[in-house]
C-alpha cells in the first residue's frame, strides 16, 4: 500500500509513483492530480520507509496509520491544523509509547495530514499482502 506513495521534501501533500525513467520518476499529486517529473536532487521517500521513534524500537508509519484507522473506523481524523494540545492528546492516545523527546508536533501534524489525505482518497488498506500462488 505505502510502497508507491511518496513524500517529496519541499512539496506539500503526497504523491503516487506513476513511472520510472532513467533520470527521474513520474509522480501524480494526490492533492490536485497533476503529474510531473521528480528528479534525484529532490529528497524523495516512500511512506513505507518512514517510522517514528518510540521508547522501545521504531514503529513503522503503516502501524501508526493502522491505529488511527482503527480508532476512527476508517473516517477522517481530527484536522492537522488543530491546537497543539489537541494534537498531542490525540497522538498520545494513538501511540502512547512514542518518544516524547524525538517526535515533534510538526511530525504528528504531518502524519495526521497524510492519514486524512489517504483516507479521503480511499487508499488505506491494511490487509497483509499474500504471495500469489503459482
Amino acid at each position: 500500500m505505502l510502497k508507491e506513495i511518496l513524500s517529496i521534501s519541499g512539496k506539500p501533500g503526497l504523491y503516487k509513483l506513476i513511472n520510472n525513467t532513467s533520470n527521474a520518476i513520474i509522480v501524480e499529486s494526490l492533492l490536485d492530480g497533476k503529474r510531473f517529473a521528480a528528479y534525484s536532487n529532490s529528497k524523495i521517500i516512500a511512506l513505507e520507509d518512514i517510522s517514528i521513534y518510540t521508547e522501545d524500537e521504531d514503529m513503522p508509519l503503516k502501524e501508526v496509520l493502522k491505529r488511527i484507522f482503527e480508532k476512527e473506523n476508517g473516517a477522517q481524523a481530527l484536522s492537522h491544523k488543530a491546537d497543539t494540545e489537541k494534537i498531542l492528546a490525540y497522538f498520545e492516545e494513538i501511540v502512547p509509547e512514542y518518544d516524547h523527546n524525538r517526535v515533534y508536533v510538526s511530525d504528528m501534524r504531518k502524519i495526521i495530514q497524510w492519514y486524512n489525505l489517504l483516507a479521503d482518497k480511499k487508499m488505506l488498506s491494511f490487509e497483509e499482502e499474500t504471495p500469489k500462488a503459482e
